[in-house]
């Protein structure tokens, strides 16, 4: 799935997100989608998150 999709993008999701500091070495982190946090329907570089661990960043891959 899309993680440049609102839509596709639920709370309870497991998802791979990437943080803002982790962009420029691609470093990624799975976790559970807590809060949506970007407002508008898609988003080029993905949906803004914030985890159930509080870990905040744009989702890059739905695992389900």
């Amino acid at each position: 799935m899309n993680g440049q999709n609102r839509d596709n993008i639920k709370p309870g999701l497991r998802v791979v997100i990437v943080q803002k500091h982790h962009q420029t070495t691609g470093e990624l982190t799975e976790g559970v989608v807590a809060d949506i946090l970007t407002n508008s329907l898609n988003h080029p570089r993905g949906i803004k998150v914030r985890l159930e661990s509080g870990e905040v960043g744009r989702v890059q891959e739905i695992i389900g």
